[in-house]
């Protein structure tokens, strides 16, 4: 019988993950050079496939997989319909079901648990973690059952966004819910190892956590109210800077466009104890603002930049290029005919603005908004840094889990805290926004002249957003000119050693030597940036897509597990993956894989935010148009979607890398002396008082991402809305 060309993917499925089971080593490796092991697939034990490791080496469970292929089969040979479905979810489940049970519960020691240890006896074999050949062929099964659910009909019978889904949706229990949850799960535990929910309620029910004393008279107020004050301060303030900005960067004239875009992203392509030292030096004991109040006003120096003002200030710092990138987007997507509308009925341009531009806004402030605070919460190097005695969740669950004390009970309980703040805020940006439309990107054509800026509200945004860009200047000149001086305080004398001892090279016997210190760092963290920027955005971009164009059962469960990781503070994911991923069924602590799915998933939510907020001005009328064209989902996301949503792609992949390469707290507990990171480098050359050497390293860093940051720009593009620039009026131009 022929074919029917609609199983055509359905096969070439059931042949991927046939090739998973006879090409590649079933196991991960310990040099972790699967991928080149398969010409002895059908040799050794540790690096046989699937299909010996079931036949020859005793491990019969792996046959489940095989079975649940053949299932498949059965089903891809039947016409599309709802018998197919029936075979192909239930080939793909006894393959992803049998082969994810045995991974959990046999490990390298046989059985995981003492009780089927008793109930079955000791096992003769045992397993290692998964392998190349393992993952492809359950993705092949995963993908698999999602197509029989689509031959169900849900998603609308379409096999794209079936697979889509179920894809995405595994990618994010695995990587997210999967190791965040095992931690969590310690909250639970007392320290003699008993579940108990009264040992939670005791490490959060406190006063160190909830207590208010700073508002009758105390010293301080607890850390949960601390983190929550300062989070919806950061949040308020980012989101109002980074608007302000991006209505200067595109109504005010094209003379701001470029400044702008260099100093918004200086803050995000710098490690973040960067920023702290060069507010130091400026407002610190010893900075130049104290310096110049003893010499002026004879006021003594103090402490008083140190607190919850330093971190505010350093956080807003930090975090308003976010905003910056996620409004600019949204601001570009305003449909000038909707100004003109209003205009022709006799609005002023200030009633315009008011009225029209910043409700269509909304979606973007919103989006803005949520990542500002959960940034703000997760954020972990500036409270450091600048914090003083103002404590917050973040540096709490640090100390709690690398101080002398090592309670990682209270470390999981703060944890806890801090899921819950974002999920509220969350709801609530759910219920500001509602199921009102935004719509402003349609398929109508639309060349109008997007509204200059009205005169009191240019005035008011050159009043904020031009000082600030000064303060942002000054900060990084005082910041890195330690780099090119000997000794900070103490001599002033300029010079280049400090980047010769990082980044020199030589001419040895065998050619060029890299004999700076610093390069095996360097190249280690370019190499796991570039690989996990691209998959981090068009992950990022895919899950928006399927937020904001389908509907499905679980979406409010699947949109908080995308932005979950922002939720919970590095280091706490840090060592989740440590707990979730040493030991079988993933066992890749110490490999470059861990850190690059760790950058993944933490930088993921921007790219979430910003495709939604883009997403949102796009009207599905875009969509259905090319569908009654008879174009599939993916020939309508390749080439009606993806070229609008450049800025949102822009923003995506230049806040991955760049958060890739600055990320301290997330990867701290991952690296290896293999896989050094170059803030670990440069932590280590602080935490040793070389502050020259580790302020050249990131001066070169800065360089580096400045120049990748304006590559993937022209490589992008900009997006194409048939808009005429703004033409000054006639009696502006001058008399010819």
């Amino acid at each position: 019988m022929k074919t029917p060309a609609a199983n055509l993917a359905i096969w070439a499925w059931l042949v991927t993950g046939l090739l998973g089971y006879l090409l590649l080593p079933w196991y991960a490796l310990q040099d972790g050079n699967g991928l080149l092991a398969f010409p002895f697939v059908f040799g050794s034990d540790d690096k046989a496939n699937g299909l010996m490791q079931a036949a020859v080496y005793g491990r019969s469970w792996l046959w489940l997989g095989l079975v649940g292929l053949v299932v498949a089969a059965f089903g891809a040979m039947q016409q599309p319909g709802r018998k197919q479905g029936a075979l192909l979810i239930a080939g793909g489940l006894i393959g992803v079901l049998g082969l994810g049970l045995a991974g959990f519960l046999i490990g390298a020691k046989g059985w995981n648990s003492e009780l089927l240890n008793r109930s079955f006896g000791e096992l003769a074999k045992n397993q290692f973690g998964i392998g190349w050949g393992g993952f492809v062929a359950l993705a092949s099964l995963i993908v698999i059952t999602a197509l029989g659910i689509a031959r169900r009909g849900f998603f609308k019978g379409d096999l794209f966004i079936a697979a889509a889904v179920v894809g995405c949706g595994t990618l994010l229990a695995l990587f997210i819910l999967f190791p965040v949850l095992k931690a969590l799960a310690s909250a639970f535990y007392t320290e003699e190892g008993r579940i108990s929910i009264a040992a939670m309620w005791e490490r959060i029910g406190n006063e160190r956590n909830f207590g208010l004393n700073c508002l009758y008279g105390g010293v301080r107020c607890g850390v949960a109210w601390n983190t929550l004050f300062l989070g919806l301060l950061t949040a308020f303030s980012t989101t109002v800077l980074g608007t302000l900005m991006a209505l200067m960067a595109e109504r005010a004239g094209s003379r701001y466009s470029k400044p702008l875009n260099i100093l918004a992203m200086l803050p995000i392509i710098t490690p973040p104890f960067v920023v702290g030292l060069g507010l130091i030096l400026l407002f610190g004991r010893a900075g130049i603002v104290n310096q110049l109040l003893e010499s002026w006003f004879g006021l003594a120096p103090s402490r008083w930049f140190y607190g919850w003002f330093g971190v505010w200030i350093a956080q807003t710092f930090a975090f308003t290029p976010i905003a910056f990138m996620i409004m600019r987007g949204v601001v570009q997507g305003v449909a000038p005919s909707l100004e003109e509308a209003a205009q022709t009925l006799r609005a002023s341009p200030q009633r315009t603005f008011m009225t029209v531009t910043l409700p269509l806004l909304k979606p973007g402030l919103a989006n803005a908004f949520l990542v500002g605070f959960i940034e703000s919460m997760a954020d972990f190097g500036n409270p450091v840094v600048v914090g003083g005695q103002f404590s917050v969740l973040s540096t709490e669950i640090f100390f709690a889990i690398v101080g002398a004390q090592y309670d990682q009970g209270r470390a999981a309980s703060l944890a806890w805290i801090l899921t819950l703040f974002a999920l509220g805020v969350f709801a609530l940006q759910r219920f500001v926004l509602g199921k009102r439309s935004y719509t402003t990107v349609s398929g109508k054509g639309d060349s109008g002249v997007a509204m200059p800026l009205p005169p009191r509200v240019r005035k008011f945004v050159y009043g904020i957003a031009l000082p600030w860009m000064a303060f942002t200047l000054v900060v990084y000149l005082f910041a890195f000119a330690g780099g090119f001086v000997q000794t900070w305080g103490r001599d002033y004398t300029l010079t280049l050693a400090h980047f010769r001892t990082a980044f020199s090279l030589e001419w040895g016997q065998f050619g060029l030597v890299w004999a700076g210190t610093a390069w095996n760092s360097f190249f280690t963290t370019i190499k796991l940036a570039a690989i996990s920027a691209p998959m981090t955005a068009t992950l990022g971009l895919l899950i928006a897509y399927l937020l904001a164009r389908t509907e499905f059962k679980g979406q409010g469960l699947f949109e908080f597990s995308a932005l979950l990781a922002f939720a919970i503070p590095g280091t706490v994911l840090g060592v989740s993956y440590i707990l979730a991923f040493n030991v079988p069924p993933f066992e890749l602590t110490g490999t470059g894989l861990i850190i690059v799915l760790c950058f993944m998933f933490r930088n993921l939510p921007v790219g979430v935010r910003a495709g939604t907020a883009a997403f949102k001005q796009l009207d599905r009328s875009l969509d259905e148009a090319s569908v009654m064209l008879r174009a599939s989902s993916v020939q309508t996301l390749r080439y009606v979607v993806l070229p609008l949503l450049k800025p949102a792609l822009v923003a995506a992949l230049v806040y991955s890398f760049v958060r890739a390469i600055t990320t301290v707290s997330a990867v701290i507990f991952l690296v290896t002396a293999e896989n050094e990171l170059a803030t670990t480098y440069i932590i280590g050359r602080v935490g040793n008082g070389d502050y020259g050497v580790a302020l050249a390293y990131c001066t070169v860093l800065i360089i580096l991402m400045s120049g990748v940051t304006a590559l993937i720009q022209f490589l992008v593009g900009e997006r194409k809305l048939g808009r005429r620039k703004h033409v000054a009026p006639l009696s502006a131009q001058g008399a010819t």
